[in-house]
Formats: C-alpha cells, structure tokens, sequence
C-alpha cells in the first residue's frame, strides 16, 4: 500500500509541477500532497483521476494527460492555489478544504505575504520598509488632465 501510495503521489505532484510553475519541494513542504490527492481523486472519480494524473493510477508507464481535462486541471491549480476546492459539474460544490489548506495556498508563496488572518508578521513590522519589488516599473503616466 505504501509503494502504491507514493507513486499515486509523486504522479499527482509531477503533473501539479507542470501546472503550478512550483516544484516538488514546495508542494510536499505544504504537507498536502496526500490530502489533495485522495480529494482530487474522490471528486473527480477514480477513472477520470488516472486519466488526469496518470503514473500507476492510468497502468504501466502512462503519462498523466492534464490538457485533457480542462474543468479537472482548473479545479486542481485553484485548489492549489487557494485551498479551495471549486467543485466540478455534477459534483457537490466549492469548499475551503481546511483553515490549513488556505494559509498554504500558493498564491501567499507567489506574492510573498503570509495569509491573512493566519499569522501574525510580528510586534512593529509596520515600521520597516516592505520587500523591494523586483523588476517593477512604474505604471504608465495618466493622460493629462486625469487623476491618479
């Protein structure tokens, strides 16, 4: 059972990789990796999931197939992202997975803030200078006679 799992799990993350733009490292360091894919699994159903995700779940050497399944492939980049599963036609609806799933969303990671509401920054951070923003530019001026 152990093998099996870990290889439905290193399929699930190899395509999440593809689809987040976050590697393996970062999805296991979230500590969801197992709970989003039994989720995906059961909401998406079995056969559709191995389709999807592929490694031993779709047979010997069968390669995951996101592009397939654009309605799956959405709905596993926001639970990703967000922590919330959007729901799939026919299936029960969108859910916040856990207060645990939200605060490791990746949208925190990729805009580098911790969740709201999550944790604290700390006594006094607001008097320090935020993170410089690598590579911003300015936005262009507004047309005269506009406000900004």
């Amino acid at each position: 059972m152990r093998d099996e799992r870990g290889a439905a799990e290193r399929a699930f993350v190899a395509v999440s990789e593809t689809l987040t733009g976050f590697d393996a490292e970062t999805l296991y360091g979230t500590g969801l990796v197992g709970e989003y894919r039994a989720l995906t699994a059961a909401e998406a159903g079995e056969e559709r999931y191995a389709r999807f995700a592929g490694g031993d779940q779709g047979g010997p050497g069968h390669q995951g197939d996101p592009d397939g399944d654009p309605e799956l492939t959405r709905a596993v980049v926001q639970l990703w992202y967000t922590g919330r599963w959007p729901g799939l036609a026919g299936g029960r609806g969108p859910y916040t997975v856990s207060v645990r799933a939200y605060a490791e969303g990746l949208v925190w990671r990729a805009v580098g803030v911790a969740a709201p509401g999550v944790s604290a920054p700390g006594f006094g951070s607001w008097t320090e200078a935020p993170a410089p923003l690598d590579g911003w530019t300015e936005p262009p001026a507004p047309p005269e006679g506009a406000s900004r």
